[in-house]
């Protein structure tokens, strides 16, 4: 898909979710609202969800709202790309999983992912968004931007 098709795609899905979640506060109801919209606005979209700070273990996530197949229920900071994410604030755009040193295989039919930090207004880690695609390759920085600029508005606004 071109980066214009793509970025058109996000634009409208934005004006989607902001549309639903405006002036919800429970932050699983927008959290699975972000989720099944884009996770149906994408044929791409394997495996769509967040992944949560776990409050008891800080530096652990448990999964939270998805769309796919079984997710792995806790990942370490650290390990996996969403660990990796997690641990170091940064988005994670993987063209090939199986490259990927620590790459957990919550699916076997993941192929390439982008997980992006989920930050409060107080710039607190709350959780990652993660997206898996069965293709190689998926995403690249037309996601990254569009999916982190979408995170913190419905996040950190």
């Amino acid at each position: 898909m071109s980066s214009q098709s793509k970025t058109e795609i996000y634009l409208r899905v934005e004006k989607e979710i902001l549309a639903v979640v405006e002036g919800e506060t429970n932050l699983t109801a927008r959290m699975a609202s972000v989720t099944c919209l884009l996770s149906a606005a994408f044929d791409s979209y394997y495996w769509t969800g967040f992944y949560n700070v776990d409050p008891e273990k800080t530096n652990e996530l448990v999964v939270g709202p998805y769309q796919g197949t079984l997710g792995c229920l806790r990942i370490p900071f650290g390990h996996g790309v969403c660990g990796v994410a997690a641990k170091t604030g940064k988005t994670q755009v993987v063209e090939d999983v199986h490259t990927f040193s620590s790459h957990i295989a919550c699916d076997i039919n993941t192929n390439s992912e982008i997980v992006v930090p989920v930050f409060d207004r107080d710039k607190n880690l709350i959780a990652v968004f993660d997206v898996d695609s069965t293709e190689h390759g998926s995403f690249n920085e037309t996601d990254k931007t569009h999916l982190e600029a979408l995170l913190k508005k419905v996040f950190s606004a």
